[in-house]
């Protein structure tokens, strides 16, 4: 990659983070360590419930963060895999990016002040990525894990 990697990780950040809209909808707050580690954290608020009896996180909302979390490992994958191509190339690459199938399985009710998501690549190819994530709460409980599927090329 002609970009230093520093550089393409900080740019996919703030992609992720500004630029698309329904993320600060919902007040997804993306951070990326390096390329293999990254998370979603967002906080529990009042509007984001589902259960308004129990006061728990709405199941869409879960779902929504770790599809956001499935596309971001996807694309930190893509950048590993094509590192000798330029962030121009890679751009164009990610134009057709899109979620394909994703699957959640839900644990416990979504209980906590805050929630954080994580994900791994189980696979990228040239024009598919499967990846694996996760929810946690802010006391470490697993709240739900998914599995997406993701068009990246």
């Amino acid at each position: 990659m002609t970009e230093p990697r520093e550089e393409v990780i900080k740019r996919i950040e703030r992609i992720f983070q500004e630029r698309i809209p329904f993320n600060g909808l919902l007040g997804l707050d993306v951070n990326i360590k390096n390329i293999h580690e990254s998370e979603i954290r967002i906080k529990m608020r009042e509007d984001l419930v589902g259960n308004y009896v129990m006061g728990i996180l709405h199941g869409g909302v879960i779902a929504s963060t770790l599809d956001v979390m499935g596309g971001l490992t996807s694309v930190l994958s893509l950048i590993d895999k094509f590192r000798d191509k330029s962030m121009e190339e890679l751009m164009e690459k990610l134009s057709t990016f899109g979620t394909i199938d994703l699957r959640i399985d839900y644990l416990r009710p979504g209980r906590g002040r805050e929630f954080i998501a994580a994900g791994t690549v189980l696979r990228t190819g040239n024009k598919i990525s499967v990846t694996r994530t996760q929810l946690h709460n802010d006391e470490g409980l697993l709240i739900a894990v998914g599995t997406g599927t993701y068009l990246v090329g």
